[in-house]
């Protein structure tokens, strides 16, 4: 069977650089840093104090008593589902079939927050016997914002959520891809929300050693393929976008940003937490999405990378790059923008899949941030095109981000220019 042409209609966010897309992209593009002391709970006594926060958000739009109902991470996921749907113009679509328009919003962990002050209320009150919140597991459990959001807008489609740590929200954008284009739904509202900043995510992932701890500089603290990182910094937030078959999408006048091309899956099958010190589940995964696209790798023209700030990470994923794109490596550009949002686990693809699309829209790639002149790792190739510090105008016919998580899970998404053809 031929199978369909997907494209991106609408996009939502609510991130530590913005409440909206264009904040958030402007602010990216200006080289911003999302990082400041952690104000959801006292951090004095953890290691790190500091973390990229959504500042501002403004619960409103959401019913006093639904509230009451929703982990803070589902309340990310509804708001920027509205968004995305409101910028689609998919509720004013006339003769909209509801039973064909899907919701898949990933987490990587999801209601981290219900479980830790469900826990902490039973460890206070056990002698009295147990005792929840009866709105304690739909709360927690990762795949709820799909269902909220599903709810919100009577959407019958195909409805989940993914789970593959920090891969998962660029695992839930391919399946919506391809139940699209396998004819399954006409539209779904794809991507990922996570609200992890709280003692027991921050003193978890401080225990492993993964965090950043330059707490006397939090807006300098996370700065990919520098020789000082020495830790990735935790971000929040939601970016949901809404992927349309192309005919459906023409059909009702939508707007149009931006074709999604294709797809690539791996595993590294490596190590609990680390990847692949060549970056071979990386090497992998970034073929199968150049595949899936039937494009070469001279086609892409910036990678958003998953570019954490971890002293492994960085140096695997460069790697991999140039044994994927060989001589072409050095002329397309690279970019993590987790230096300016902190990484947001399981929304982390979702929102460097906006970051890509609005590169292919506006043929600008955003920059890395607090890279230092000199403290270059010895292991890394700075020939190749970093984009340190200033966003930088090209041409940028695809963009390919990748997502790697903890179990080896990797995940690349290819986007390219829309042209009706």
């Amino acid at each position: 069977m031929e199978l369909k042409r997907v494209v991106v209609t609408g996009m939502g966010a609510v991130t530590p650089l913005g409440n909206d897309v264009e904040t958030t992209w402007a602010n990216a593009l200006a080289g911003v840093s999302g990082a400041g002391p952690i104000t959801h709970f006292d951090a004095s006594k953890f290691k790190t104090q500091f973390a990229c926060e959504v500042k501002n958000f403004d619960t409103s739009f959401i019913d006093r008593k639904k509230l009451r109902t929703l982990d803070l991470y589902a309340q990310f996921a509804l708001y920027a589902a509205k968004q995305a749907i409101e910028n689609s113009g998919l509720e004013e679509a006339s003769n909209l079939n509801r039973d064909r328009v899907g919701v898949i919003i990933a987490a990587g962990i999801g209601g981290l927050h219900t479980f830790e002050e469900e826990a902490g209320y039973y460890a206070k009150n056990a002698e009295n016997g147990p005792k929840y919140n009866p709105f304690f597991i739909p709360k927690m459990i990762a795949d709820i914002a799909a269902g909220h959001v599903s709810m919100e807008y009577g959407y019958h489609g195909p409805n989940f959520g993914t789970v593959s740590a920090c891969a998962s929200s660029n695992n839930a954008i391919i399946d919506a891809f391809n139940l699209l284009r396998l004819g399954k739904a006409d539209a779904i509202v794809t991507g990922g929300a996570e609200a992890a900043i709280f003692p027991a995510g921050v003193g978890g992932f401080n225990s492993m050693h993964a965090l950043s701890t330059r707490n006397d500089s939090p807006e300098t603290a996370s700065r990919p393929f520098s020789k000082s990182r020495d830790g990735f910094v935790m971000g929040e937030g939601s970016v949901v976008l809404v992927l349309e078959e192309l005919e459906h999408a023409k059909a009702r006048g939508a707007k149009i940003y931006a074709e999604v091309a294709g797809g690539g899956l791996s595993a590294d099958a490596y190590h609990l937490t680390a990847t692949h010190p060549e970056g071979l589940g990386a090497i992998l995964a970034m073929r199968n999405a150049l595949e899936d696209a039937n494009m070469k790798p001279e086609d892409i023209d910036y990678i958003n990378v998953h570019g954490t700030s971890t002293p492994v990470g960085d140096v695997s994923e460069i790697k991999a790059i140039q044994e994927v794109f060989g001589k072409h490596a050095y002329d397309l550009n690279i970019s993590s923008t987790k230096s300016m949002t902190g990484h947001l686990l399981g929304a982390t693809g979702a929102l460097e899949a906006m970051f890509s699309i609005k590169s292919v829209m506006e043929d600008v790639v955003p920059p890395t941030i607090n890279h230092e002149e000199g403290d270059e790792d010895e292991n890394i190739d700075y020939a190749l095109n970093f984009t340190f510090n200033k966003a930088q105008h090209r041409p940028v016919r695809a963009a390919l981000s990748n997502s790697f998580g903890f179990g080896g899970h990797n995940a690349t998404v290819i986007v390219k220019k829309y042209e009706d053809k």
